[in-house]
């Protein structure tokens, strides 16, 4: 399914590439050993003129495209299998249904559908643009890009007993990557960017276990799946949104968001692997709203094409800076929060 719809999508932007004209020009195909359009144009008084071929954003370099898209497939591919063999494998099947789990983890995952949704229409739009599409068909394509890679999760969950398919998942994913999209079509430029940050949760001793049964045991995975550790942030240019102020042009403004006191999706109770059940309704769940400064990498002028290129993949991080944090109904400052 995936592949399918970045094939469509790629077919019908290529079509429409090549198919951009002025209503007054006549289009004749170059004559044999040419690579130029003979193109007459209407002038004001009825007569005919020859002319260049209009000017416009017509894709190049095909082997790029390729490459490109045979990038996507491979992800997406070995995606599907590495998580197939490494993780639904050790659950049951089951046939395709639907799951409610809008109420689970104080909302967190969803906020890192939109955080995942974003990002890999935003770093997949500029491997389009770079294979030679207009920034207007890069941010199409980046945008079904993002949808269809978080629907390769979101199938295997629905075939999950465990799990099922979360329409609040998708909706996330759908948000984030419209985010993308549409800054792309108004304006060209992301004023509005969604940011992560990890801040390891302070975990007891008594309560590492939990930690590493539903978290990892590694570093790489609790930033993937610990969500009391996790924050995520909607981080604003203000020069952009400001334009006529004076002010640094990689400055941002963020407002962040996190949960904490959580070891169970809804409430802190849960069933280890021996049948033993465990209550920890005593810690408390609570939400963490955060105001704090950040900067736009992107904004960073380099003439070095590989340090522009590092510093775009690092824009989906939230600079660590000083912060103002909104929880248990009191203000808590912090010299630096990340």
């Amino acid at each position: 399914m995936q592949l399918a719809l970045s094939l469509i999508a790629l077919t019908t932007l290529l079509h429409q590439s090549n198919a951009i004209f002025d209503v007054d020009t006549i289009i004749r195909k170059p004559a044999m050993g040419s690579t130029q359009w003979q193109d007459t144009t209407r002038l004001p008084n009825g007569s005919w003129t020859l002319t260049p071929e209009p000017k416009t954003n017509t894709p190049t370099g095909h082997g790029r495209k390729w490459l490109v898209a045979g990038a996507h497939a491979a992800v997406w591919g070995a995606s599907y299998y590495t998580l197939n063999q490494t993780w639904y494998n050790n659950y049951p099947r089951s046939g395709f249904h639907c799951f409610n789990d809008n109420r689970e983890w104080l909302q967190m995952d969803k906020a890192g559908h939109l955080w995942t949704a974003y990002q890999m229409s935003r770093l997949s739009g500029q491997a389009w643009q770079w294979a030679g599409f207009s920034q207007r068909q890069a941010a199409w394509l980046g945008g079904i890009s993002g949808v269809a890679y978080q629907s390769i999760i979101e199938i295997q969950d629905g075939l999950s007993a465990e799990w099922g398919f979360s329409w609040g998942d998708m909706t996330a994913n759908i948000v984030g990557s419209a985010l993308y999209v549409v800054q792309e079509l108004t304006g060209g430029e992301q004023k509005w960017q969604i940011k992560f940050s990890y801040h390891p949760y302070p975990y007891s001793a008594d309560l590492k276990y939990r930690r590493n049964a539903s978290f990892g045991n590694t570093l790489s995975e609790r930033m993937l799946k610990d969500y009391n550790s996790q924050t995520y942030w909607l981080s604003a240019n203000l020069r952009s949104l400001l334009p006529a102020s004076r002010l640094p042009k990689w400055l941002n403004f963020s407002l962040g968001y996190s949960g904490k006191g959580m070891f169970g999706a809804v409430h802190n109770t849960w069933v280890d692997k021996d049948g033993l059940v465990h209550d920890r309704s005593d810690i408390r769940r609570t939400r963490h709203v955060y105001l704090s400064a950040d900067v736009d990498l992107t904004k960073i002028k380099t003439n070095n094409r590989l340090l522009r290129t590092v510093l775009y993949v690092l824009n989906a991080v939230k600079i660590p800076a000083p912060t103002i944090e909104f929880s248990r109904g009191k203000i808590y400052w912090h010299w630096i929060y990340y």
